[in-house]
């Protein structure tokens, strides 16, 4: 099984960036824990600050991988070409948020991608990743 998870903008700033919200831990130290968490599941992770590139990795991996993971940031709120990429491609989406969007501002409470995705995953920290990885197993063990 193979699962992509991409991050969006500022998200390669995890660790250093507003603590008190998104923790203190990399994404990279964090993956290094899910991959080990899921030895059988190949999990390949991309991050970008450029709307238009993520729109090209999900392209790119869209109708071969088995899953993606999807934490577009603040792209979430405002983009219109990533929720029409997602309707296009064959992977389910799972939407994730390392904070509580609901205790945050009011232009965060609305996200631009829920509804195309499978499913979303708020405001558990990192460990929403994981879940939305088990999630994907078990939506294609429950497939075959």
């Amino acid at each position: 099984m193979k699962i992509q998870i991409i991050n969006g903008p500022n998200l390669n700033l995890l660790g250093r960036r507003e603590p008190s919200i998104y923790g203190d831990s990399s994404f990279e130290r964090y993956l290094s824990a899910l991959r080990a968490q899921f030895p059988d599941v190949q999990i390949d992770y991309f991050q970008s600050n450029v709307e238009g590139e993520l729109i090209n990795q999900l392209q790119a991996v869209g109708f071969d991988c088995d899953g993606v993971v999807l934490n577009a940031g603040g792209y979430s709120h405002t983009s219109i070409a990533l929720h029409d990429c997602i309707r296009a491609i064959a992977a389910p989406v799972i939407e994730v948020h390392i904070s509580n969007l609901y205790q945050r501002e009011a232009f965060r409470h609305q996200s631009m991608l829920s509804s195309v995705c499978q499913g979303v995953i708020v405001g558990l920290g990192l460990p929403g990743y994981g879940l939305a990885v088990e999630a994907l197993v078990n939506r294609k063990r429950q497939a075959k």
